[in-house]
């Protein structure tokens, strides 16, 4: 008989062992069945950002508020604020867009030193801004720089006699910013312009499918008639184009501003008009203002009361453009996590306000699109 030395004994020892405790480990532990009313529920939910402007009877900001001076309920449900941060703590990233159509006036000039001014009094040095120019097509004039450089490019615009792309130059500066700004920065549009869109994409091709589809019955149609279509045409095409425009506005998390520079004369006619209500929809949706001044004539036969209207209209404009600085300096940032299932692309309703309202005006987006 043949004996196994002691190494040998020990190594098959070893062996044995580990292919025990190998066999045991394979060996599946029962386990009790899981009932469905225990199974974990998986929720995801998603950050919305409201920008919210908080101003008291004189337009002056309203500063030092917390989260527990907020509220904010999303479709008729309340939602736990996650963190408010105000304007003194968050970047500002503002984009200036600058129309140079024929519907710009004599004040065009002082509306640029009057911009550039304001750029360099309420930019900081961690701010940025962008300058667009809206015309037949859309202009990225300056990428984000800071106040100096950016005050240099308003001057350099110069009028021209093009259409107006408005909805085009719009969009796609609400698609920058939410390209190229940072996260957490406080997103802000400050449109010059009559709001009044002869020439974005979507409108010249709403115009040429109108004419198209007649063929040659465009042939047997009068002047008053043809006019008529083609309004009906513009308008179908622009309550489309609205709409691509606000939702790249809230997807961006952008705030719209504008100074309409043609004052009073906006009630002259329907597209006017209709440019002004542009203007109003943007700045109610996403918690902005539409600034509209009571601009006088200065190009009247008059030159003496041309020169007095003038100077009150720089007036004017100066005092617009200081109350907007107030309303950036009272803007907040409300964050919340939205753990409710809608379906992408869909429009969720916000309302925002304060606990303690007393008497101070507030403004912020009254809704958002889902993102894919």
């Amino acid at each position: 008989m043949k004996y196994l030395k002691p190494p040998q004994i020990f190594y098959l020892v070893a062996i044995i062992t580990i292919f025990t405790f190998s066999i045991y480990a394979q060996t599946p532990t029962p386990t009790p069945p899981v009932e469905e009313d225990n199974e974990p529920i998986k929720v995801s939910s998603r950050l919305v950002v409201v920008p919210v402007s908080i101003t008291d009877t004189s337009g002056q900001p309203v500063l030092g508020l917390t989260a527990k001076d907020f509220f904010v309920s999303e479709e008729n449900r309340a939602q736990q604020i996650e963190r408010v941060s105000d304007a003194e703590k968050v970047p500002l990233e503002i984009a200036i867009l600058f129309d140079v159509s024929a519907s710009t006036d004599a004040m065009f000039q002082f509306e640029q030193e009057t911009a550039a001014k304001f750029l360099q009094e309420v930019m900081r040095p961690e701010d940025r801004a962008t300058i667009f120019t809206i015309g037949e097509r859309p202009v990225l004039l300056q990428p984000r720089d800071g106040s100096a450089k950016s005050a240099i490019s308003i001057k350099t615009i110069q009028p021209t006699k093009q259409f107006t792309a408005f909805y085009d130059t719009v969009r796609i500066a609400a698609d920058y910013l939410e390209k190229n700004a940072p996260a957490g920065t406080r997103r802000v549009i400050v449109v010059i312009s009559d709001g009044e869109d002869t020439y974005s994409e979507g409108i010249r091709n709403a115009m040429d499918a109108g004419f198209k589809k007649l063929g040659k019955k465009i042939d047997t149609l009068d002047s008053k008639s043809l006019y008529q279509l083609t309004v009906t045409n513009r308008n179908e095409a622009s309550t489309r184009e609205q709409n691509r425009v606000l939702k790249s506005l809230q997807n961006a998390d952008t705030v719209f501003y504008s100074i309409n520079p043609a004052g009073n004369s906006y009630q002259l006619n329907k597209a006017t008009q209709f440019g002004q209500s542009n203007l109003e929809k943007f700045a109610v949706q996403t918690g902005g203002t539409a600034f509209l001044p009571k601009f006088q004539q200065v190009t009247s036969k008059d030159n003496l009361q041309n020169s007095y209207n003038l100077k009150k209209n720089q007036e004017t404009l100066t005092t617009i453009f200081r109350q907007l600085a107030n309303e950036l300096r009272a803007q907040y940032l409300v964050q919340y996590y939205s753990e409710a299932d809608f379906a992408a692309n869909r429009y969720v309703n916000l309302k925002v306000g304060l606990n303690n309202p007393q008497s101070f005006k507030v403004r912020a987006r009254q809704g958002y699109f889902v993102k894919q």
